[in-house]
């Protein structure tokens, strides 16, 4: 299964990723239940948080594919090239699922409160 090791493969990036991405999904989750003006900012700033984070996670676990990758046989470098930059890619995949239900949850709320503003007119 795709998922079973993507956590471990990620590696210290899935972390930050998935703490952020919580308390992402909580203030969707927030703005739902509540659709207020007021949480909107929360919720984008918090999702800028998780997409930065994964990001950095990429990027850091590619960076250091790259380092150690003079220590592997030359015949061999293109695969474990192509492996870690592929492990370190589970840090950009996470953020974007927290970040895609995130838009769903705020387009719901959005939905929400077009709905009770209509109903007020």
């Amino acid at each position: 299964m795709i998922w079973a090791n993507s956590f471990r493969d990620g590696g210290w990036g899935m972390y930050p990723t998935s703490l952020f991405g919580f308390f992402l999904i909580a203030a969707a989750v927030l703005l739902v239940l509540r659709p207020e003006r007021r949480f909107v900012a929360l919720v984008a700033s918090l999702g800028l948080l998780t997409l930065g984070a994964g990001v950095l996670g990429t990027t850091t676990g590619i960076v250091n594919t790259f380092r150690y990758l003079v220590k592997v046989p030359a015949a061999e470098q293109a695969q474990i090239a192509a492996l870690g930059c592929a492990e370190s890619l589970n840090n950009m995949v996470l953020a974007l699922m927290l970040a895609v239900l995130a838009a769903l949850l705020a387009s719901i709320a959005a939905l929400r409160a077009a709905r009770v503003k209509a109903a007020a007119a």
